[in-house]
C-alpha cells in the first residue's frame, strides 16, 4: 500500500490526506469493502445517492480510485443525470481521470460486488467515521512535530490545535431530520411554560420593560449584536442588563471583556448599584452618605450568579471552551461579549479581517445552538454616522455595522444604541419630545418578531440605563448641588470588599 508519511500536511477541503502504516505497524483506520460496496450500490440504485449524499464527499474515501469515481457520481447527481457504470465510465473519461480510476473493468467490478443496498447508509457512516478518524490523526502528527519544534509558540499551537479539532468536527456534525411530532411537543411546552410567566415574557427579561414587550425576553438560541459607536453607552448597557438579571433576578450570567478589566467591570456595577460617580470609585473619597449607600447597596451585589472573565485577545475556540464550562458548571443562562470586534479566530488563516469577523459571528450563532442559550455581541459601528446631519441622519442603520454584512446576516437581533443629546440634539422636532438624558434602543432587525424602537433614560454619571419611567432621585435633579464638605475615606471599607468582589472573577 502506498502512502506518504504522517508529517503530512491537509489544507481543509483542498487536500487528500493519505495517512501510511506508523512505526508500529499499524494501518490508518479504512473499509475499502465498504467503499466498493457503497460506490457499486450508488451505480445500481436509482435513488440511492440521495441517501448517502449528506454523508460522503469525495475526501472521505480512503483509495484513490474510489475517489474519483464517487467525484464523477456526485457531478452525475449535480447535473440530474443518470448514474450507472456506463455513465461514471463516460464522465470520468470526459475528465481525463478514467485509467487512474482503473478503467471500465474496475468499475463494472465494482457493480458486480453489490450483495444488498439495504445497509448503505449505514455503510456510508462508517466510511464517514473512518476519514473523521484520519484527519484527527493527521492533525496529532502535525501537533505533534510542531510540539517538538522550540521555536513554535505554544499558545499559538493550542490555538492551532483546537482549530483543527473545531473544523474536523464542525465537518463530521450531522443532524438527522425529525419527523414533525416531538417538535410540535415541544414547542407546545415552551409555550405552555411561557404562559405562566408573568407580562407574557417567554425569554430571559432584559429588566426594560419596553424593550421586553418587543422580545418577549431575550430568546434561545438567538445571537443578539448590539451595536453603537463610541461613547454611546455599549458596556453601561449590558452592565446595566445583566445587575437586571444577575442581581435582581438571580438569572446566571456570563460577561467576557475584551476592553475593560474584571477589575473596572466591577467599579462600573458599584457605580450602577450604588449610583457612585466613578471618580469617587476612583479615589475612595466620598462624603458620608456616599459611604453609607456603598455599604449597604454593596451587599445586593454578594453571592450573585454573575461570572467575569477578561481574557485580552479571546478566540473564538477559547471562548466555546469557556462557555460549555459555565452553562455545565453554573448553568448560565446568557452570554455577554464586549466586543466582537477585539475577538479572533487564531488557528485558522483568512485572506482579511472581514473574512475573520464572518468567522466569528457564525461561530458565535452555531454556539448559541449547540448551548441552546441567548449570546449578545457588542459591536462598533463604522463612521458613517458622523457624517451624516440632523436626527434622523445620526440614526444608526444595519449598513454602519463594520467589518463584515455577514454579522447582519447571521444575527438573529439587531440592535442599535443611539444618544441623539451626544450630538448636540436635545428635541426631536417632529414630537417635541425632549431628548436630554435619553437613550433610543432601536431594533433594526428582528428575525422572528418586530422591529420598532424605545426610549431608556440614561444616567452618564453612574453608567447606568434604566426604564424612562423610573423615579430619578432628587439629588440627581438638582445637578447643580455641592458636594457635602466633610469627606470620608472608604479605604477600610473597600478593603473589606476585596475578597467579596473576587468572587465575580472567573
Amino acid at each position: 500500500m502506498a502512502g506518504t508519511s504522517k508529517n503530512s500536511k491537509r489544507t481543509p477541503q483542498t487536500t487528500i490526506i493519505k495517512v501510511g502504516a506508523n512505526e508500529l505497524g499499524k494501518l490508518p483506520p479504512q473499509a475499502p469493502e465498504l467503499e466498493d460496496s457503497v460506490l457499486g450500490a450508488l451505480m445500481i440504485e436509482k435513488d440511492a445517492y440521495g441517501t448517502v449524499a449528506d454523508l460522503l464527499r469525495p475526501e472521505v474515501f480512503y483509495k484513490d480510485q474510489n475517489r474519483m469515481i464517487f467525484e464523477a457520481i456526485r457531478e452525475l447527481a449535480a447535473k440530474d443525470q443518470p448514474i450507472d457504470a456506463l455513465s461514471v465510465g463516460e464522465k470520468l473519461r470526459s475528465l481525463g481521470t478514467l485509467e487512474k480510476a482503473g478503467g471500465v473493468v474496475y468499475i463494472a467490478e465494482l457493480t458486480r460486488r453489490v450483495a444488498s443496498t439495504a445497509h448503505l447508509r449505514y455503510h456510508a457512516q462508517v466510511i464517514a467515521q473512518k476519514a473523521t478518524a484520519r484527519d484527527l490523526i493527521a492533525m496529532a502528527a502535525q501537533i505533534e512535530e510542531k510540539g517538538f519544534d522550540e521555536t513554535q509558540d505554544v499558545e499559538e499551537l493550542m490555538q492551532e490545535a483546537e482549530a483543527g479539532i473545531f473544523e474536523i468536527s464542525q465537518r463530521s456534525q450531522k443532524r438527522d431530520v425529525t419527523q414533525i411530532d416531538p417538535v410540535i411537543e415541544e414547542a407546545f411546552t415552551r409555550m405552555e411554560k411561557a404562559s405562566k410567566n408573568d407580562g407574557s415574557i417567554s425569554g430571559i427579561p432584559s429588566g426594560f420593560h419596553a424593550l421586553d414587550k418587543i422580545t418577549s425576553g431575550w430568546q434561545t438560541p438567538d445571537l443578539i449584536i448590539i451595536a453603537a459607536r463610541p461613547a454611546m453607552g455599549k458596556t453601561a448597557f449590558v452592565l446595566s442588563m445583566a445587575k437586571n438579571m444577575a442581581v435582581d433576578r438571580n438569572i446566571p450570567v456570563a460577561i467576557f471583556s475584551l476592553e475593560m478589566s474584571n477589575v473596572q467591570l466591577v467599579n462600573r456595577l458599584i457605580m450602577n448599584v450604588c449610583e457612585l460617580e466613578g471618580d469617587k470609585i476612583k479615589t475612595g473619597k466620598m462624603t458620608k452618605e456616599d459611604a453609607r449607600r456603598l455599604n449597604t447597596k454593596i451587599n445586593i451585589m454578594k453571592g450573585k450568579p454573575l461570572y467575569l472573565d477578561d481574557t485580552p485577545s479571546l478566540s473564538i475556540f477559547e471562548l466555546r471552551s469557556k462557555a460549555r464550562k459555565l452553562v455545565r458548571e453554573h448553568g448560565v443562562k446568557m452570554i455577554i461579549i464586549d466586543y466582537l470586534q477585539l475577538m479572533n479566530a487564531q488557528g485558522s488563516s483568512f485572506g482579511s479581517r472581514e473574512q475573520e469577523v464572518s468567522i466569528i459571528s457564525r461561530s458565535l450563532k452555531a454556539l448559541a445552538k449547540e448551548l441552546d442559550i441567548p449570546i449578545i455581541a457588542l459591536s462598533q459601528l463604522n463612521r458613517g454616522v458622523e457624517a451624516r446631519q440632523g436626527v434622523e441622519g445620526k440614526t444608526p442603520q444595519l449598513a454602519d455595522l463594520r467589518e463584515s454584512g455577514a454579522i447582519e446576516q447571521d444575527a438573529d437581533l439587531v440592535c442599535f444604541i443611539h444618544r441623539p443629546e451626544y450630538y448636540h440634539l436635545y428635541n426631536d422636532d417632529k414630537t417635541g419630545k425632549d431628548l436630554r438624558g435619553l437613550a433610543q434602543i432601536i431594533v433594526a432587525k428582528h428575525r422572528n418578531g418586530a422591529t420598532d424602537s424605545i426610549w431608556l433614560r440614561f444616567r452618564g454619571k453612574y453608567a447606568k440605563f434604566q426604564n424612562e419611567d423610573e423615579a430619578i432621585d432628587a439629588d440627581e435633579m438638582n445637578s447643580g448641588a455641592t458636594l457635602e464638605p466633610e469627606t470620608v475615606s472608604i479605604q477600610s471599607s473597600m478593603n473589606s470588599l476585596g475578597e467579596d468582589i473576587s468572587q465575580f472573577m472567573l
